[in-house]
């Protein structure tokens, strides 16, 4: 099912979200400084086009430096990825086959306005660490 998901998710919604984050992460190494930035990008944006059976958790020993880079990252590129995420996320939710994508899509708003401090890691890791509970999981939540 994974599969078939993450197939759906390319066609209608990310390839086009991928496309945003690697603009982002462009404009972030053409910035120099902002080098660290591109890199958080690039692995946000590689999970954005495939993100079915992954998930973001957040990385508590990163808080405070984080902070900083969250504020910066959501004046240079947070917000238009965020609205990236909404309009494709309204537009899936006109449908009833779309509403799953769109339903991710919300979840990576969050993610696009504070990526600093998180990382992407497998369902099953995330499970391990007791980020996600298997109740839910199972609910589709």
């Amino acid at each position: 099912m994974r599969f078939v998901l993450n197939v759906i998710w390319l066609i209608f919604a990310g390839f086009w979200a991928f496309v945003g984050w690697m603009l982002a992460a462009l404009l972030m190494a053409i910035l120099i400084v902002t080098i660290p930035f591109a890199v958080q990008a690039v692995k946000i944006g590689v999970f954005t086009l495939w993100p079915f059976g992954r998930t973001i958790v957040r990385n508590d020993a990163m808080a405070a430096p984080a902070l900083i880079g969250n504020v910066l990252w959501l004046i240079l590129c947070g917000w238009w990825l965020a609205l990236i995420h909404v309009v494709t996320g309204v537009l899936l939710c006109l449908t009833i086959i779309g509403i799953p994508l769109g339903y991710a899509n919300f979840k990576l708003i969050p993610i696009s306005l504070w990526p600093f401090g998180r990382e992407v890691v497998s369902l099953e890791e995330a499970r391990a660490r007791g980020h996600i509970d298997v109740s839910m999981e199972r609910s589709g939540g």
